[in-house]
């Protein structure tokens, strides 16, 4: 495949929000996967590979502005290209 020279290299810490400081539009083009402790998540918020966490929606709780509340789990964090 060639567009596997194409894709920029995952970040340590990605975010969905565009209003985070760790969102890159550019990487959002390909789709992601993140494997959790061995599982692959298809509901992650965000992560940190560095530091082994990701956050994921707390049910269906809401913020003030209306976004979901967020949970942070702790394990071993992989992201890759599907």
């Amino acid at each position: 495949m060639s567009d596997k020279n194409s894709r920029p290299e995952l970040p340590d810490h990605l975010s969905i929000d565009a209003k985070s400081p760790f969102y890159n539009a550019a990487i959002f083009e390909f789709e992601i996967g993140i494997r959790f402790n061995g599982k692959e998540r298809k509901d992650v918020e965000e992560y940190c590979i560095s530091e082994s966490w990701i956050k994921v929606p707390a049910g269906k709780a809401l913020d003030r502005k209306g976004n979901p509340l967020l949970m942070k789990l702790k394990g071993k964090v992989e992201a890759f290209y599907r």
